[in-house]
């Protein structure tokens, strides 16, 4: 699958996945349980590398591909 974005749709594709992302940070830090606080820095880690992947694109276009 493709999705290819346009530039607007990017920066409002960033702005929504950094939101969630201090979201999970918030609930990364009250969260008590070990084996969902370890889950969730699992989802961190990855929400991160796409935020990166996303953020590093200076084309007026990103296509996104699924591997």
């Amino acid at each position: 699958m493709e999705l290819l974005l346009s530039s607007s749709e990017r920066e409002l594709l960033l702005e929504i996945l950094e939101e969630h992302h201090r979201e999970l940070l918030r609930e990364i830090s009250r969260a008590e349980h070990h084996a969902f606080k370890a889950a969730l820095k699992g989802k961190e880690k990855l929400l991160e590398r796409v935020l990166e992947k996303l953020e590093t694109r200076n084309a007026a276009e990103v296509l996104l591909r699924s591997a």
